[in-house]
């Protein structure tokens, strides 16, 4: 048991009490208590036991994957230069392994084979603990999940020296065959990006307008940029210049889980870029323009304004997003923003609302049984290399990596398109 004191300096009480270092020497810890000795006592008392927990915790053999998963998070993945954006999507997938039985093995029992089960579990899927199937993940989220093991494995062994190697280098992903039934009657055997014809888009933009709902303007702006959702809700009125008819895309906007804040933050490739749009877009903003200054009005005291505080932790920093009314006090570290995406009383509309109604709309509106959000990028995407855009241009567009995701993804993403692409032959051998 750790042994304290508590000793008087000019008003206040301080306590301290003596640890062991990693050399197994004895280090004092001091802390700053009260003007009153018996709460200092007090506050004494609470760290001796919570160190002497984490002490309990924190020798080797007691550690599990779910604890060294912590400690990587804390100790190296946010003090690390990762993007929030990236971050936050670690510290998902962290909370998604500790909920898998691998989560409560104890780190020091883990070996390779361990590990190898549980990465082939979720590439081709299987029985959960608890009866449920469990449907074989894309390889996106595989890459995610071996990344995280696989640096926070490494963290294990060194610096914090837990285990004496990284089981995880013996690790392998194994890929799903692609199989295909060559006597089947189907035209194709293969799954489509799922787009939305214009007219189903119509139908979108009056069930929205029906429900005089503030998801229709991310909705427009979408089908017409090829925006992501969270792009959608980030952007501000000094990002559109309506006279040009461009938009510049700076910021993302993110419900940060682990924080429970809303958040502005860069966007996935953390690039700025710009992104032209047409002359029925521009006169969807004008009209959403006029009718947020009508509001304002309206709405007088009532009318909410949007603001952004900067904050900094473990040397990163945290751009977090607030609604208040006109007549509430304003913080002096508060920064207003101008967003374009409002709701009627001003305040900002978040992507997790604008998510919700998407779902509604898909089980309310005939013909959009498979849409979210997301296939109105697919579908500008779809529209844009149909019309004869070239690749490059595309996706310079979208913001993607390389070119070869945007053709990969996008490129015979309708059957018009492959239709179209191969009667250019007939014009090559008939002389047109």
């Amino acid at each position: 048991m750790a042994k304290g004191s508590v000793r008087k300096k000019g008003k206040k009480w301080y306590g301290r009490f003596y640890i062991e270092d990693e050399s197994g020497r004895k280090v004092q810890k001091e802390f700053a208590g009260t003007e009153s000795k018996a709460e200092t006592e007090a506050m004494l008392r609470k760290a001796i036991a919570d160190y002497e927990e984490k002490q309990f915790v924190g020798k080797a053999e007691n550690i599990t994957v779910g604890d060294m998963l912590d400690m990587w998070v804390e100790e190296e993945l946010k003090p690390g230069n990762l993007s929030n954006g990236t971050v936050m999507s670690y510290q998902g997938t962290v909370n998604r392994i500790k909920q898998y039985p691998i989560g409560k093995r104890k780190l020091k029992t883990v070996t390779a084979d361990h590990l190898q089960a549980f990465i082939d579990f979720l590439s081709y899927g299987g029985t959960n603990p608890d009866g449920t199937t469990s449907k074989p993940m894309s390889k996106g989220y595989m890459l995610l999940f071996s990344a995280v093991l696989q640096n926070s494995f490494r963290f294990a062994v060194f610096p914090k020296k837990l285990i004496t190697f990284n089981p995880m280098q013996y690790v392998k992903l194994r890929g799903r065959k692609q199989e295909t039934d060559i006597f089947s009657d189907s035209e194709e055997n293969t799954s489509s990006i799922p787009t939305i014809t214009h007219e189903q888009f119509q139908k979108l933009e009056e069930f929205l307008k029906a429900k005089d709902n503030p998801a229709l303007l991310p909705v427009q702006i979408a089908y017409y940029t090829g925006l992501r959702i969270g792009e959608v809700c980030g952007l501000t009125w000094q990002d559109i210049n309506l006279e040009e008819q461009y938009l510049t895309v700076r910021r993302s906007m993110r419900y940060n889980g682990t924080r429970h804040t809303t958040e502005v933050g860069t966007t996935k490739r953390s690039k700025v870029r710009t992104v032209d749009f047409c002359d029925t877009l521009a006169a969807i903003l004008r009209a959403a323009r006029t009718e947020q200054r009508k509001n304002r009005f309206r709405y007088g005291e009532l009318y909410h304004l949007n603001y952004y505080k900067e904050v900094k932790e473990k040397g990163r920093t945290y751009y977090e997003v607030y609604s208040l009314q006109r007549t509430e006090e304003v913080p002096e570290d508060y920064k207003e923003l101008s967003f374009v995406c409002l709701r009627a009383d001003g305040a900002y509309e978040a992507p997790s609302t604008v998510g919700i109604m998407c779902r509604a709309a898909k089980k309310k509106v005939k013909g959009l049984e498979d849409f979210h959000f997301h296939t109105l990028r697919h579908t500008y995407t779809s529209n844009l290399l149909s019309g004869g855009a070239k690749p490059k241009d595309v996706q310079e567009l979208l913001g993607h990596s390389d070119v070869s995701t945007t053709m990969n993804i996008y490129a015979h993403s309708t059957r018009e398109a492959k239709r179209t692409s191969a009667r250019l032959l007939d014009k090559v051998v008939g002389g047109e």
